[in-house]
């Protein structure tokens, strides 16, 4: 009677527990590839597959994700990360380099500028979406059409917390080249040189100048321009992704349908984020990298001590 009365997970025994060896072997199990034919792990998929490495050991699916959290793995989830290759010359000095150029103080002749971009697609919705309800979320037909895509150029300047984005239907050298000309001559006329953040992009080049302008103004604004390029696989190490994520989340996580609204939704995002100076408050250091990042420095043999 009392076994009847007491709830436990189907198909498995009462008290069932795994000893250490078999936790082990489970959390082993979950950091795995997922065998042919599946995306993932599951918390059922990994019980029955556990079942079978252990000769028929039945566990519950609740037991593989309690045995799971106490070690926080969750394979359900994945993220994605540039890693750079170890010992690598190349990233770390062009990381120094940008390190340093944030640690330089507020000045307005040499306005620290950081630029990047991002793609969005055009989306309209074919059915009229339906607003939320008390206990009904807010709902909008699977079906869509595509309008194309567009392009936000973005440059943001950390220290005196201000930012423009550009809406372009293309990310082109002459796009590119057009927003460096607004930047020098229409929001730093008076700048006596420009300190450029951006990653290395094929069209993040003085050439681009070239290719937009005659060569008596595209070398002009060249020279207006001090540029620091963030290195292959560190492009975190520019201040403007950080905002072109907050931009994603709040403004462009949605379908927006044309080129006219986008512009619009953006413009008025840009306000309401320069209004109270929103800044980035960055904190990390060439001596934080030296520490936290010194698989990425070559290794050099020590010096021999001199002898006398």
């Amino acid at each position: 009677m009392e076994a009847a009365l007491r709830h436990r997970p189907p198909n498995t025994p009462r008290g069932c527990k795994l000893d250490g060896r078999q936790e082990a072997h489970l959390t082993a199990l979950a950091c795995s590839t997922p065998p042919e034919g599946r995306r993932r792990w599951t918390l059922r998929l990994l019980a029955a597959r556990f079942a079978v490495l252990e000769c028929g050991e039945v566990i519950s699916h609740e037991l593989v994700r309690r045995t799971l959290g106490k070690n926080d793995l969750k394979p359900h989830l994945k993220q994605h990360w540039w890693i750079p290759p170890k010992e690598n010359a190349e990233f770390v000095w062009r990381m120094e380099d940008v390190l340093e150029v944030y640690t330089r103080p507020y000045d307005p002749r040499y306005p620290q500028i950081c630029f990047d971009e991002v793609p969005k697609q055009l989306v309209a919705d074919t059915r009229l979406p339906l607003p939320p309800r008390s206990g009904t979320p807010a709902r909008e037909d699977y079906e869509y059409e595509r309008h194309g895509t567009a392009n936000l150029f973005l440059w943001y300047e950390p220290l005196a917390g201000h930012r423009h984005i550009t809406v372009t239907d293309r990310r082109t050298r002459i796009d590119w080249a057009q927003c460096i000309k607004d930047l020098v001559d229409v929001h730093y006329p008076d700048a006596e040189r420009i300190v450029l953040v951006m990653d290395n992009l094929n069209i993040h080049s003085p050439a681009s100048l070239h290719a937009a302008f005659p060569p008596a103004e595209a070398k002009r604004l060249a020279d207006k321009l001090e540029i620091h390029q963030t290195p292959k696989h560190g492009s975190w190490l520019n201040a403007a992704e950080i905002e072109l994520a907050i931009l994603t989340t709040q403004c462009l996580d949605r379908r927006i349908p044309d080129m006219d609204i986008l512009s619009r939704e953006v413009t008025v995002w840009e306000a309401d984020r320069n209004a109270p100076g929103a800044s980035v408050n960055w904190r990390f250091t060439t001596e934080m990298a030296r520490i936290k990042l010194r698989h990425l420095y070559p290794v050099h043999p020590p010096e021999p001590e001199s002898s006398l």
